[in-house]
């Protein structure tokens, strides 16, 4: 065989794998025969480039192949359409089945659907009922212990607010009976300041007062023998001076410091008044008022009793509140005063004086008592002079007696170390005739 016949065959054997493609593939064969044709054709143009005769053979060939393809396939679209149709009335029929029995599931199905929500229905209203009744019950045992309580509550509230109002008034009772035991305190003081405004409305009363504070500084800082009450200082005179301080003079009778206690209460409450008011002018006014009372007091206690040289020449005025001393002071009253031979002073100026007073009768008494002391002073240096002698004499003595022991502890105690000693010996010869 030759080349072309190989060729031949091959392109037979291609027909063949062609038509049995064709018989498998029922579904393709519009597409196949498409193909097949441009196949064919293209056999043609080679046939024709070949042998012409042979491609004629072949193109009868693939005629006859063609028409036995074409009728095969007419046959087996026959075919395909009873088996289509077959399949389609059997596809129809399950369907129908389906069908049937998909409605006997959904009437089975809504039949159960039905079923249970009656039965889930039931139950949830079971569950409703017992839910509500419990519901109850606990609403009811809760207002029960609410209302236990709030009776428990109730009780304690009311027997605490009990006892607090209870503790409150024995506390107002209490308080009440301290402000009623206060007010009649306090009336008993209202009382007594006004037994005291009467007390000290009396000039003389209020004189006596002075008195009495005067008297009580000078008998605490002061000797009774330092000074004298309700003496007559000036000569000639029956004015006494309340207190007067005696001073040491040139012979034996003592300069007598004259002083007297002022109170010009009346005027001293005008001022307090008018500070109180804060009128300017009720100030001055009562300030000038009360210039001129101490002026008037100072007069007076310069001529009844200043009496030089029995007395000193300047007298002390005391007035017993610091309140009205310091408005003396204030006003320039002092120095004023002291030009008229009145000194001012109240309680503590007044106890300053009388212990610088006091300093200078020390002083004078040591001034008087140095002569006797410079005396003693002389007795003692005798004195000491022979207490010397004797004192080196019983040293000497007790030297000697120093010597003596020594000589006696020597010559004892060397005798007695021999006793000892021989004892000692006859100690031990005791003990070597023995072993």
């Amino acid at each position: 065989m030759n080349y072309f016949d190989y060729i031949v065959v091959a392109l037979l054997a291609v027909l063949v794998v062609l038509n049995i493609v064709i018989l498998l593939g029922n579904s393709k064969n519009k597409n196949l025969t498409e193909k097949f044709d441009d196949l064919e054709h293209d056999v043609k143009d080679y046939m024709d480039r070949t042998q012409r005769d042979t491609v004629d053979a072949v193109l009868r060939q693939l005629e006859l192949s063609s028409k036995a393809n074409r009728e095969t396939q007419i046959a087996l679209s026959t075919a395909d359409s009873e088996r289509f149709s077959l399949f389609s009335h059997a596809t129809n029929d399950s369907l129908d089945t389906l069908r049937k029995t998909v409605s006997e599931m959904t009437n089975s199905l809504d039949g159960r659907m039905t079923a249970f929500q009656k039965q889930t229905t039931a139950q949830m209203e079971t569950i409703r009922q017992s839910t509500e009744k419990r519901m109850a019950d606990m609403q009811a045992s809760n207002e029960k212990k609410l209302e236990e309580m709030r009776r428990t509550v109730d009780e304690k509230l009311q027997k605490t607010l009990e006892e607090r109002i209870s503790q409150s008034f024995n506390l107002v009772n209490e308080r009440l009976e301290r402000v009623y035991k206060s007010l009649g305190e306090m009336q008993k003081v209202g009382a007594g300041v006004e037994d005291l405004k009467k007390v000290l409305s009396n000039v003389k009363t209020r004189g006596i007062l002075g008195e009495v504070q005067l008297g009580a500084i000078l008998e605490e800082i002061l000797s009774p023998e330092q000074y004298e009450t309700n003496i007559a200082t000036k000569k000639g005179s029956s004015d006494r001076v309340e207190f007067a301080v005696k001073l040491p003079g040139d012979g034996e009778m003592p300069v007598y410091l004259p002083i007297d206690a002022k109170f010009p209460l009346d005027a001293y409450s005008n001022l307090m008044d008018a500070y109180d008011s804060g009128d300017a002018m009720a100030v001055q006014a009562a300030a000038k008022e009360l210039k001129n009372r101490i002026k008037v007091f100072a007069k007076d206690i310069r001529i009844k009793y200043i009496d030089v040289p029995n007395t000193t020449d300047f007298a002390i005025m005391f007035l017993p509140t610091e309140g009205l001393y310091a408005e003396v002071v204030r006003y320039g009253l002092v120095e004023e005063l002291q030009k008229e031979k009145i000194n001012i002073a109240g309680p503590t100026t007044m106890a300053a004086l009388l212990n610088s007073l006091q300093m200078g009768f020390r002083t004078l008494a040591i001034q008087q008592r140095s002569s006797q002391v410079w005396k003693v002073l002389e007795e003692v240096k005798t004195e000491f002079s022979k207490f010397e002698t004797v004192l080196a004499k019983t040293q000497d003595r007790m030297r000697q007696a120093s010597d003596e022991l020594d000589k006696l502890v020597g010559t004892r105690t060397n005798a007695i170390n021999r006793k000892l000693r021989d004892v000692s010996d006859f100690a031990a010869l005791d003990e070597s005739s023995d072993n």
